[in-house]
């Protein structure tokens, strides 16, 4: 009877465990390219992985323009580091665009590297290795992550996060 109930429950975690991995797709890139998981059966997450290597190589290119075009017109980026429990929040176009525009003029040389994305319907988790120097020569090399919330195939929501060196 024991072993009824538990072949029972590990065919019940199983049979969970592969409905959530049908709902998640899962995407690892690298300099040589996507992975074979990345789940490009899936129409809807092909686009939101091509959307957020778009977004990734936007940053590393310091391009705001491809940026904000990846961005819902009011779009929110709540930033790392800030006096609020978000970090600093940002509402709309315009501000998003400053927030930005702040970064890379704080760290002329930022880098977003070996970006890994994970995909689950309308939201989205970027990994990155942060690494930039500000403008008086401090360098910077931070492991982190952004958090999104998707619409109409543009980025609605960007909360990034970063571990803190010390």
């Amino acid at each position: 009877m024991l072993h009824m109930k538990r072949r029972t429950l590990l065919q019940s975690i199983t049979a969970g465990l592969m409905a959530l991995s049908a709902r998640i797709s899962l995407s690892a890139r690298s300099a040589d390219g996507p992975s074979p998981d990345q789940g490009a059966a899936d129409p809807a997450a092909a686009a939101t992985l091509a959307l957020l290597d778009r977004f990734a190589a936007a940053w590393n290119a310091h391009d705001v323009d491809t940026l904000m075009a990846c961005m819902t017109d009011d779009g929110v980026f709540e930033s790392a580091a800030g006096g609020t429990v978000a970090g600093t929040r940002s509402v709309g176009a315009a501000a998003v665009r400053r927030a930005y525009q702040a970064i890379f003029e704080t760290y002329p040389d930022a880098r977003w590297n070996e970006p890994r994305h994970i995909i689950a319907g309308t939201r989205a988790v970027t990994e990155w290795r942060f690494t930039g120097t500000t403008r008086d020569g401090q360098k910077v090399e931070v492991n982190g992550c952004d958090v999104f919330i998707l619409r109409g195939g543009r980025i609605a929501l960007k909360n990034s996060y970063r571990k803190q060196r010390s």
